[in-house]
């Protein structure tokens, strides 16, 4: 299951892009980012009450509230600049380099989350910062 969520966000991601990069033309990538978060708080604020999660706010701990809010507040910041660079350059190269973040990711769950480093996340980090390359040059 977790592999079809995975595959549905890749999709959604890059409907994203495409369909952000249509839309921000003429319009401050600071305004776009926030009327895209405000469609995405809307959505997802209706899921939790759709499914019935809100009273699930009360349980949460503080180090959850501390890193979910860290959390966001790196969100809001990648997507402010992820639009500005959305809006001045071409998707065929800002894509790439925003998902180079799945490099960073993986250099920071080894370090932080200590997860074991394995022959296979080595060598896909190196082919997507390779890859990576290819596409911006």
């Amino acid at each position: 299951m977790w592999v079809v969520c995975a595959l549905l966000s890749a999709l959604f991601a890059a409907l994203t892009s495409i369909l952000a990069k249509i839309g921000i033309e003429d319009v401050n990538s600071n305004l776009a980012t926030a009327i895209r978060t405000a469609v995405v708080l809307f959505m997802a604020w209706g899921i939790v009450f759709l499914t019935g999660t809100q009273n699930q706010i009360s349980s949460i701990r503080s180090k959850s509230w501390i890193f979910l809010i860290l959390s966001g507040l790196a969100t809001g910041l990648s997507w402010l600049f992820y639009y500005k660079a959305l809006q001045i350059g071409q998707a065929s190269k800002v894509v790439p380099i925003d998902k180079f973040s799945v490099v960073i990711s993986m250099i920071l769950a080894f370090i932080v989350l200590k997860e074991t480093m394995t022959i296979k996340t080595i060598l896909g980090g190196i082919f997507i910062t390779i890859g990576t390359f290819i596409m911006i040059l």
